[in-house]
């Protein structure tokens, strides 16, 4: 798939209001994919998030390391709209792109804070893991862009 048709978004809350309100109009996209081990084998998750979806939005769920495969079944030979894709940490969007699934910019839209993590701004708390983790990104040359909603650009102090 066409880096620039695949929003790539880490938010532990995964679907909810901001992702159906804000950024599927701002992505202008009609498909979203989970990409989480533990939900694409649960179905009664499956089935509580497809009641979070509105009329002509298609929802499909899958295991991180075959993410490249289900992209390549909703987007065969490319001919599709933008696709979504949600992550619940970093660590699951880095397990993607190492099993293939490549994409350019990385959206940090929501880690929670816990104990022994750096909060880096509002919306965002990183362990040592996640900082990890990002240095991985920015290695490979993605660009990190911290937002919870499209309109609001955060700017945020490198530490890694």
């Amino acid at each position: 798939m066409d880096s620039h048709k695949l929003w790539v978004r880490v938010d532990n809350r995964l679907v909810h209001g901001q992702v159906i309100e804000a950024w599927l109009p701002y992505a202008d996209a009609d498909n979203i994919i989970v990409g989480n081990d533990e939900v694409a084998r649960d179905e009664l998750q499956q089935e509580i998030i497809r009641l979070a979806i509105p009329n002509g939005i298609a929802i499909h769920f899958s295991s991180i390391t075959l993410l490249p495969d289900t992209l390549d079944g909703i987007c065969p030979d490319d001919q599709c709209d933008a696709i979504f894709l949600l992550f619940a940490s970093c660590h699951d969007a880095k397990k993607a792109y190492e099993s293939g699934l490549h994409f350019t910019v990385l959206n940090i839209g929501n880690i929670h804070y816990a104990p022994g993590k750096y909060q880096l701004c509002d919306h965002v708390a990183l362990s040592k893991e996640d900082l990890k983790c990002l240095r991985f990104f920015k290695s490979y040359g993605i660009s990190l862009d911290f937002r919870c909603v499209p309109n609001r650009q955060v700017h945020v102090k490198t530490i890694w």
